[in-house]
């Protein structure tokens, strides 16, 4: 999957633009067209270039970032960190949002509990992350001046971005869980135990919960995959996030060919890893998962 994706990638590349029209000044001459194309290996055939290209990724070598003027993977290695700590504070929000507030909702379904959960959950399906992610801005940062509006450094800087990220994902989650909880709470074992005089928090949270998390991480690792793969790529853009996705973004209006590969190749072989993982948590959490 990763090979097969750098290569889509590859070819996508080499669509999006001429990197020496946007590097160059307006004044550059053919000569000097011609020598930055020579510098890079952009005046060999597409094949040639493939060829090198796969050879070079057998040795985790990218080439030079057109726009940076370093190693292409360096700069993906740098901003990493960037992208991960957001993913991270962004989704244990949610997950330490979502699970209780949607377990709570399932107890009493159309309770008036149960309508609030649902409303703000299909609120947060609803709004366009930019949208979210500018709307925070102006009222917090803009309006209020209580976080800075843009960048990091402090932990005052993560508090829109990764609330602008988790809302989607906490929504999401709250549905889930509800729906899952409920079905568990029909169950037979669920019953039998209220019926032997087990206390109710003890079946909702030991029992039901237990059988009802397969299909949660199943959606929570979609949703580390979504927000790797894609969702950060805005939220970095809207608050100026120094990560992988404002980078991407960076790297594609300046047409660097060699720092997109760099990031689409970690992002790949993050995804890969992502599902190794769920796979694995799956089997200790529920051993009825079988190996393949």
């Amino acid at each position: 999957m990763v090979l097969g994706v750098t290569i889509v990638v590859f070819v996508a590349t080499r669509m999006i633009g001429d990197p020496a029209q946007v590097m160059l000044p307006l004044s550059a001459t053919d000569a000097q067209r011609a020598a930055f194309e020579q510098q890079f290996g952009l005046d060999r055939p597409l094949d040639a270039q493939f060829i090198s290209f796969v050879g070079d990724l057998m040795r985790f070598d990218f080439g030079e970032s057109l726009w940076q003027r370093r190693a292409a993977l360096e700069v993906v290695l740098e901003k990493l960190p960037k992208t991960l700590e957001l993913i991270g504070v962004g989704l244990l929000l949610a997950t330490v949002v979502g699970i209780p507030l949607g377990a709570l909702a399932a107890v009493r379904p159309d309770g008036l509990f149960d309508r609030v959960v649902v409303g703000l959950s299909l609120t947060g399906l609803s709004v366009p992350q930019f949208w979210l992610g500018l709307l925070l801005i102006m009222v917090f940062a803009v309006g209020l001046g209580w976080v800075p509006t843009f960048g990091s450094g402090s932990l005052a800087h993560m508090i829109l971005p990764a609330i602008t990220l988790a809302v989607p994902s906490m929504a999401r989650i709250m549905m889930l869980v509800r729906s899952s909880v409920i079905n568990e709470l029909n169950q037979q074992y669920v019953r039998t135990a209220k019926a032997r005089g087990m206390p109710f928090g003890r079946v909702l949270f030991q029992h039901a919960m237990r059988n009802a998390l397969v299909p949660v991480l199943t959606l929570v690792g979609w949703e580390v995959i979504s927000a790797w793969a894609g969702y950060t790529v805005v939220v970095e853009t809207v608050f100026a996030w120094p990560g992988l996705g404002f980078t991407a973004m960076k790297a594609i209006n300046h047409s660097d060919l060699f720092l997109l590969q760099a990031i689409v190749f970690v992002v790949a072989v993050g995804i890969v890893l992502v599902n190794i993982g769920l796979d694995v948590l799956f089997k200790l959490i529920d051993p009825r998962i079988k190996e393949a």
